[in-house]
């Protein structure tokens, strides 16, 4: 049985709307990747920071038992304010206040 131009053409048309819809499901796919490691980067990053800040600081404190805690926060901005609490704070003992707040 011959098909008619009109099952050919809407054939065609469901292909390529499937064609399209799987490129652009692929690509949200790549952009939503690109995001998530940009701002795991940035957390690394941010720990890393306060933990060297900590360092510096505080030679003789054990800065690495606040890690685990630092790793546990997903805000971007709280790890960005505890950088400055780093650079700010009196002590190691009064960051790990500030951290459990």
């Amino acid at each position: 049985m011959a098909e008619t131009m009109a099952e050919v053409l809407l054939q065609r048309g469901i292909e390529q709307g499937i064609e399209r819809g799987i490129e652009q499901g692929i690509e949200r796919g790549i952009e939503r990747g690109i995001e998530r490691g940009i701002e795991r980067g940035a957390r690394e990053t941010a720990i890393e920071n306060v933990l060297a800040v900590l360092t510096a600081r505080f030679p003789q404190s054990d800065v690495q038992t606040a890690k685990p805690t630092l790793e546990a926060i997903a805000d971007l901005d709280r790890l960005k304010q505890l950088h400055l609490t780093a650079v700010q704070t009196s002590s190691f003992g009064a960051f790990l206040q500030a951290l459990d707040t």
